[in-house]
């Protein structure tokens, strides 16, 4: 589940951390970037309770109009479509969900007001009214009104970011990417899945668990030599001026380069570059981009990136 694009990000939070903190403590810095992964799977979780539980205020919302002194005819007769969404219910009652929000205490249950705000959103919308007026009902509209909720709702909530920001620091930059996640969860669950379902994984395998433990200790333990590369690609520039999350991204691709032998160097290429859109400013993602390509061409006709492996093909 946990992306090598994010366990990426990941790595370069915690080598940023690690280089501007007195603790330089290998060990420890290593227990905090699987503690801030572990955050990220925690989120998963505990977004995918979100529908659930505005789900359950449409219901209350149902039963409260039912109660009225002068119910109108709609509130005696609503339309319960919403209310018993196939896919909302799979979630509701799926073991790997429901067991894991219980052990890590994760709850909505303080956020009354943000739950009741976006039901409201929810409503106002007119993929949510089309979905309630079309005649005709299926398993994969149920599934649709879920992803636009996630997309068209959950996404555009500022309220929602701002709550997450005070019960973590490690959701900032996650929100995005574990929602892609969820919509992938998503495409699993079929009209007929049980409560056993399963969810996605922390780790697509343990390949990726191993990775991010390597490129972590690798980029740290030899700083020294990353760091010498860097200078020498980058001669016409002070190195001490460029900007230090510009240096570690610049560091972690080089080590990519040269200690990662089954990853393409175009791919690091490209996802360094991805990266420094959203950690540089347009001049250093521009920079970044020069080095790092004029470094992969010296360092590949000095023979010093030995790529073996899969899906390696134009390496040479």
């Amino acid at each position: 589940m946990i992306s090598r694009r994010i366990i990426r990000i990941k790595v370069l939070q915690v080598l940023y951390a690690f280089n501007t903190s007195p603790d330089k403590s290998i060990n420890n810095t290593e227990k905090e970037l699987f503690f801030s992964i572990q955050k990220t799977y925690d989120l998963y979780h505990f977004l995918l309770d979100l529908v659930v539980q505005i789900n359950k205020h449409a219901e209350a919302v149902i039963e409260l109009r039912k109660k009225k002194h002068f119910p109108t005819e709609e509130d005696l007769n609503p339309n319960t479509r919403f209310i018993r969404n196939q896919l909302i219910y799979q979630l509701s009652t799926n073991d790997s969900l429901n067991k894991y929000l219980e052990q890590s205490k994760l709850s909505w249950v303080n956020e009354p007001e943000l739950i009741k705000k976006l039901y409201n959103a929810l409503i106002e919308t007119d993929f949510y009214k089309n979905y309630l007026n079309d005649k005709e009902q299926s398993y994969s509209a149920d599934k649709k009104v879920v992803e636009l909720l996630f997309s068209e709702v959950i996404l555009q909530s500022e309220d929602l970011f701002h709550i997450l920001e005070e019960q973590s620091i490690y959701w900032n930059d996650d929100v995005d990417f574990v929602v892609s996640m969820i919509i992938k969860t998503f495409k699993k669950f079929k009209e007929f899945s049980s409560e056993r379902q399963a969810l996605l994984p922390m780790f697509k395998d343990d390949e990726d668990h191993q990775y991010a433990k390597d490129l972590f200790r690798k980029t740290t333990i030899n700083h020294k030599d990353l760091r010498e590369l860097v200078e020498k690609y980058t001669v016409n520039w002070d190195v001490d001026r460029i900007a230090f999350i510009d240096e570690l991204i610049l560091e972690m691709a080089m080590s990519e380069f040269l200690y990662f032998p089954s990853i393409p160097t175009k791919v690091t290429l490209n996802e360094y570059i991805e990266l420094s859109k959203y950690y540089s400013t347009q001049k250093s993602r521009n920079f970044i981009n020069g080095i790092l390509d004029k470094a992969l061409k010296a360092l590949k006709k000095d023979n010093k990136i030995v790529k073996a492996g899969r899906g390696l093909i134009g390496e040479e």
